[in-house]
């Protein structure tokens, strides 16, 4: 028997490159959505062009596909967007999609949603699934709008709430800090810092064939990131230590370093990062999953990658 057949939306950002390949070195056959063509098309079996929100050729995007990976959407870094651009992409296009891939004859819709579905930068326990949904933005509340959709499909559906996300190629507030990082003098951080769970893309993309892999129905979200938690000063740390930079930093108290952060261009970054978001991922380890990669181990491959 050939291997099943995943439709993958958002091939060509850094999210959906990084599940494509896992996909493909794993031996599942990958078709491709694309909105437009582009220069270098991506190692899949097949591509086809559509633009999800004005749905042309989805029929035949979706004919044959078992399971339906979407990963495409407005990503929370695009500041000054409407909250209209947002339900737009991030909701009404996704269950479209899904509507169509259940037209199709999908057996499975994957959505590559966001743990600001649930919550907003910061909070003040560790958050699961029984939290009740708290968005505080735009972006959060197109995710989970989405999946409030999806559940009214009748596809069987998963939404996958991830944690901040990192690896090479990565954008937004860690390739701020990658920037940071590259640095060659110490550091003044602030003391004491929030502590916050992040993903490597890695453990994304086996989280993603997890949910593509089990056999029983989902019908849920589930809150994915690497095990544990660090805070602001052992990040920065841990990528200096991978590229072999001194991973010296300096405390500051949390007043001054506002201060001299505003000064040096990097207050947004540290404010949204300044507080506690500490995720509990035990429930989708009951689909058999476990995270490939520590976040010190995943932060110190991506130090590698600075000049």
């Amino acid at each position: 028997m050939s291997s099943p057949l995943i439709a993958l939306t958002g091939a060509t950002g850094f999210i959906g490159r990084a599940l494509l390949s896992d996909l493909r070195a794993n031996g599942y056959r990958v078709r491709v959505l694309l909105r437009r063509p582009v220069d270098e098309m991506p190692d899949a079996d097949s591509a086809v062009i559509g633009d999800l929100v004005r749905p042309i050729n989805l029929g035949r995007a979706l004919e044959d596909a078992d399971i339906v990976v979407h990963s495409a959407g407005l990503a929370n870094t695009m500041s000054g967007r409407p909250e209209d651009d947002y339900r737009t992409i991030n909701t009404d296009a996704t269950v479209a999609l899904a509507t169509a891939a259940h037209r199709a004859g999908a057996r499975r819709f994957i959505f590559l949603s966001s743990v600001r579905a649930q919550t907003g930068y910061s909070a003040t326990a560790v958050i699961n699934e029984d939290s009740p949904p708290a968005p505080t933005d735009a972006y959060g509340r197109s995710k989970l709008a989405a999946e409030e959709g999806l559940a009214q499909v009748g596809l069987d559906w998963t939404a996958l709430r991830s944690a901040l996300v990192y690896g090479e190629g990565v954008g937004g507030n860690m390739a701020s800090l990658l920037r940071i990082a590259r640095m060659h003098w110490p550091l003044a951080l602030p003391h004491p810092a929030g502590r916050r769970s992040l993903l490597a893309v890695e453990n994304l993309a086996q989280a993603v064939r997890a949910t593509i892999e089990t056999d029983q129905p989902l019908g849920r979200a589930f809150l994915v990131s690497d095990d544990g938690a660090l805070d602001v000063a052992e990040i920065i740390a841990m990528l200096r230590a991978g590229s072999g930079r001194l991973g010296l930093t300096l405390p500051l108290p949390a007043r001054l370093f506002h201060v001299t952060s505003s000064l040096l261009g990097y207050s947004d970054i540290f404010d949204r990062l300044s507080g506690d978001l500490i995720v509990d991922n035990s429930r989708l380890k009951t689909l058999g999953w476990h995270p490939l990669l520590t976040t010190r181990t995943g932060l110190k491959r991506l130090g590698a990658t600075l000049k």
